[in-house]
């Protein structure tokens, strides 16, 4: 399996080589890292529109937070998916994804104090590359893409207020990580991608 993707020196766009760099250092988990991993390098150094959301495969970013203890995760209930599910959001044009994660968990959770653990390369978590089906969001019709997502893991307070964003969520709570895949109904991201993010938060020392 190839280890590295280089972008060719004939490239144009103004990629961003520290975010490149830090995912080819990146040490997969499994294969399915292994996999999306590649993709993910792959459209980096090929597509100059991979920030925006108006690329078929884009830039999106996660943000697994947990509290201090390891014990419970902070989750909304995504009125897109219909379910209790991680926090995220696109890149749309930002190249600095570990602020854009931050940003996220601030403007759907209330939670602002929350710090990034510094667990790979660049603080990357792990990596997925996720599908999207087409749905309507605002009135308009959004066809299906792919995720190209950078996950980042964070520790927050349980103590911080919470609250909703009515347009991208109608519930913020912490559960306990032991039902995470349990509340979720998206079985193939709670088979695939909570298990692991748990599986793998294990051997992380916060």
């Amino acid at each position: 399996m190839p280890s590295s993707v280089a972008p060719p020196a004939s490239h144009a766009y103004n990629a961003p080589m520290a975010l490149i760099d830090d995912i080819r250092a990146y040490e997969p988990f499994n294969e399915q890292e292994a996999v999306d991993r590649l993709a993910i390098l792959r459209a980096l150094v090929d597509d100059q529109h991979v920030f925006d959301r108006s690329a078929p495969a884009h830039m999106a970013c996660s943000i697994w937070t947990v509290d201090p203890d390891k014990q419970r995760t902070l989750m909304v209930y995504h009125n897109l998916y219909d379910s209790w599910s991680w926090i995220g959001g696109h890149a749309d044009g930002e190249r600095d994804l570990a602020r854009v994660a931050l940003r996220e968990l601030e403007e759907e959770t209330g939670v602002a104090g929350a710090r990034l653990v510094p667990c790979g390369p660049g603080g990357i978590f792990s990596l997925e590359m996720l599908t999207v089906d087409g749905h309507e969001k605002r009135g308009r019709y959004v066809g299906s893409h792919l995720h190209l997502n950078v996950t980042y893991l964070a520790v927050a307070s349980p103590e911080e207020p919470l609250r909703v964003k009515p347009d991208e969520n109608s519930g913020v709570r912490w559960v306990d990580l032991d039902d995470v895949c349990t509340v979720s109904t998206e079985p193939w991201i709670a088979d695939r991608i909570y298990r692991k993010l748990i599986e793998k938060l294990a051997g992380i020392a916060l």
